[in-house]
């Protein structure tokens, strides 16, 4: 039986975007097996009849021992399980599990989620990110990209592999995230919803500046909510916003689509995104964004059409897309909703995305079967 590993850096992700790929290779005949660091949703994906392997990974560490082990780690997983293909995601899985698949031989699709943190920072730590993608892509069967600038930055620094494919982001399950009813809400109320980690690349400080500032305007015709954990010091912050009661801090929560149904309006002020599932999740639920014009999120909201797009790390900026909020009816909003949630099934149909990756998997393993047959490796 042909087998399909995955290596990613935590069981959330894998689960909550990338289930329906899984399930599909499996329903096509693959064995699929999953290497993940948590056990977060290890009993889901096991129920599925997924094979599942722990493999330890410091998801935001940098120290150069613990990734010097998982490179280590990687490699007698892939020498013990002789994947037929392996699709790694986020950069370390990409980097590390890139550079032991090429050095074995193996197939590999890598995606690009978004450049992340590692990658934004300048100087020394930029170069090495840079340097280690060179290195670990150099064979990659397929890179995919969820954004088209993503794709041109990778391209201009040289980070390259065998071949590249555009995506609609992770895409969203639009049987899980349906339509929800924007008819009984409270008219006099308009609420503002955050989802995400509390952390600066995600705009938190912008969304509180534009929240107290709006406060300050409407007083109580305004409600903001945060929903998510802290990943950068700002439960403090966050904490004595909320004792002011300028907004509500709602914990991270596996089932976020109540809150999506309670809201009038998704805020997603990030400062860079691979492609926004936050974005996609809201659309399909039928919610007007405001979103910062960047790539991963300008390509998920028509400006006007299903919300509104404004400056990034600008939260005047931000104020100032809450604030045309405000002056739309509550038709006018009705409808931007309703665009989102077509858009979303015209363009990001989750379903869709898995079939371009299934197509890319088969193509990968005919190609390395005809290979196998026209090159015979020599008796020993």
């Amino acid at each position: 039986m042909t087998k399909i590993l995955f290596l990613a850096n935590n069981s959330t992700g894998l689960y909550a975007f990338r289930n329906e790929l899984l399930l599909i290779l499996k329903d096509e005949g693959y064995e699929v097996v999953v290497s993940i660091p948590d056990d977060e949703h290890r009993k889901d994906i096991e129920n599925e009849g997924i094979r599942v392997i722990h493999t330890g990974l410091d998801r935001r560490g940098m120290n150069p021992i613990r990734d010097f082990n998982l490179v280590f780690e990687y490699r007698k997983l892939l020498k013990r399980e002789r994947p037929d293909a392996v699709l790694t995601y986020t950069i370390k899985p990409n980097v590390y599990g890139g550079f032991v698949c090429g050095r074995l031989g193996i197939p590999f699709i890598s995606t690009i989620t978004g450049l992340g943190s590692a990658f934004e920072k300048k100087g020394m730590v930029q170069k090495l990110v840079i340097f280690m993608y060179k290195v670990s892509m150099k064979k990659c069967s397929c890179i995919f990209f969820q954004n088209a600038e993503n794709k041109v930055l990778f391209e201009k620094l040289g980070i390259i592999g065998l071949k590249t494919k555009l995506v609609g982001g992770s895409g969203v399950n639009l049987n899980y995230h349906k339509m929800a009813d924007y008819v009984g809400h409270d008219k006099n109320l308009t609420k503002f919803l955050y989802v995400g980690r509390l952390m600066k690349e995600k705009g938190i400080e912008e969304y509180l500046y534009a929240a107290y500032k709006m406060h300050k305007k409407y007083g109580s015709k305004v409600s903001f909510a945060t929903l998510g954990y802290d990943d950068d010091n700002y439960l403090e912050i966050v904490k004595n916003a909320q004792d002011e009661g300028i907004i509500t801090a709602i914990p991270f929560h596996k089932d976020v689509r109540p809150f999506y149904a309670e809201c009038d309006v998704l805020v997603q002020p990030s400062y860079h995104e691979g492609m926004s599932n936050v974005i996609m999740e809201a659309a399909a639920a039928g919610r007007p964004v405001l979103c910062s014009d960047i790539s991963g999120c300008r390509e998920l909201v028509d400006d006007t059409v299903t919300g509104f797009v404004f400056r990034p790390c600008d939260g005047e900026a931000l104020f100032e897309a809450m604030n045309r909020f405000m002056n739309l009816s509550f038709e006018e909003r009705e409808n931007l909703g309703n665009a989102g949630r077509i858009k979303m099934e015209r363009e990001f149909d989750r379903e869709k995305v898995a079939e371009s990756y299934l197509s890319k998997i088969k193509s990968i393993i005919i190609t390395s079967n005809d290979l196998a047959i026209s090159h015979p490796k020599s008796p020993k």
